[in-house]
């Protein structure tokens, strides 16, 4: 992996994707796009009500993160994005191919503690469930790696940083 490549940090809600996010970013001296603010305000609010997304309120945010994918080809780039589905990595591909993803993984238990514990984010924890539901894992074929969220966030950008370089 080079630096000229966009990664799409993935997963549930709480599993650290702007915190790693920006690390990685950091890392490999690209610029870090967060994906909460590619949301409408209608997503935002709905998502603060405790209300899951449709595929249809997401099919605009994720045409956004892939537009702004797409301008950093050959550039290189992280945003962070949940990702959870693979027609919504299909979609992102679709805008910016050869998109790497990094799948930031961890139990349903740890990642309720964490967002139980988070302060000012309008995702609430009665959404996680939902969150897991949704997930579909990368599939063999898609070029991304997997790595878990339990150790501090330094060293799992610094696995990440590993991983991906083998990519």
């Amino acid at each position: 992996m080079g630096s000229d490549q966009v990664v799409v940090i993935m997963g549930v809600s709480g599993t650290g994707k702007t915190t790693v996010g920006r690390l990685l970013a950091a890392e490999l001296g690209v610029p870090y796009a967060e994906a909460d603010e590619f949301h409408s305000a209608a997503n935002i609010e709905k998502m603060r009500s405790g209300t899951p997304l449709t595929d249809e309120d997401r099919w605009p945010w994720l045409d956004s993160l892939g537009a702004w994918a797409a301008s950093r080809a050959g550039l290189g780039g992280v945003v962070s994005c949940s990702a959870l589905k693979r027609v919504y990595r299909d979609r992102l591909r679709a805008a910016a191919p050869g998109l790497v993803f990094l799948h930031l993984s961890g139990s349903r238990e740890l990642i309720t503690e964490r967002q139980s514990a988070r302060e000012g984010h309008f995702m609430p924890a009665s959404l996680i469930a939902s969150q897991f539901e949704a997930l579909e894992e990368l599939g063999a074929d898609e070029a991304g790696v997997v790595v878990d969220v339990t150790p501090a966030p330094e060293e799992i950008a610094a696995e990440a940083v590993g991983k991906l370089r083998k990519l």
